[in-house]
């Protein structure tokens, strides 16, 4: 299943082999991989992105080996590089790439290799890019460096606090690369986002899950941990379509 040329694509981001299941179960048109979303997402293992590799939508691998900054040694690179290449291999069709100087500034070189590296693949920039001191200058480095897309919540806490930063960096993107909102997105925050001509949105769709408390105290669990809901993935891609169809139909394209 391929996205539909035109209308608005829905990327949901999952940490396990139930969670991608779920993910494309539910309608999601593009799948970001990762492992431990509870700390932001790591570089997932093998055997899932071999799993994804198998599924009929494009799936793009978390590329951050280790939680914490984006500050990252040259072993690190070493790492990450060897990942992209290993996404390649296995028939992944992009990659999701951040990286930052101590300044907080996007680590243009790091980066420059990083997306040498991953030529031919499909490229996302991720929320490292929230973490900048000036988005719109990182946002020219973005589309310099020939990233396909940003996910981004604005520099906010969550992507629908930030209406008003995605209005400027949409007018300053022009259409040479897609702003993605991720961080806090529901169904219900479509429309003011549609509205800006936005049509690339992220989320988790994770509802949450009980935890044995044993686990915990062990140290096999986090305090809280969710699981992806396919009822939320079906109603996100719900409330993208209902928002095509009015933006078709007031422009006077019909969808059939």
């Amino acid at each position: 299943m391929g996205t539909r040329a035109g209308n608005s694509i829905l990327e949901v981001c999952v940490d396990s082999a139930e969670g991608l299941l779920a993910a494309v179960q539910g309608g999601a048109d593009r799948i970001e991989l990762c492992a431990a979303l509870d700390c932001g997402g790591l570089t997932p293992t093998v055997g899932l992105m071999r799993l994804a590799a198998r599924q009929p939508v494009p799936c793009f691998a978390m590329i951050r080996p280790r939680a914490g900054d984006f500050v990252f040694s040259a072993a690190d690179k070493d790492v990450m590089l060897a990942d992209i290449e290993a996404v390649r291999q296995l028939g992944l069709a992009g990659v999701v790439l951040g990286a930052l100087q101590p300044d907080r500034r996007l680590d243009e070189p790091l980066l420059r290799d990083m997306m040498i590296a991953a030529q031919g693949l499909g490229t996302t920039l991720h929320r490292a890019f929230d973490l900048v001191p000036d988005l719109s200058e990182a946002l020219e480095t973005a589309m310099f460096l020939g990233f396909g897309r940003i996910l981004t919540s604005g520099g906010r806490q969550a992507a629908p606090e930030a209406l008003d930063v995605f209005a400027t960096l949409q007018d300053r993107a022009k259409n040479k690369i897609a702003l993605m909102p991720g961080g806090g997105m529901r169904p219900e925050h479509v429309p003011a986002f549609h509205a800006l001509g936005i049509r690339q949105f992220h989320a988790s769709c994770r509802k949450k899950l009980a935890i044995v408390d044993e686990l915990v105290r062990s140290g096999f669990a986090a305090q809280s941990a969710g699981e992806t809901s396919v009822e939320t993935v079906t109603a996100f891609r719900q409330a993208l379509s209902v928002a095509d169809n009015i933006s078709n139909s007031q422009s006077g394209n019909v969808t059939l």
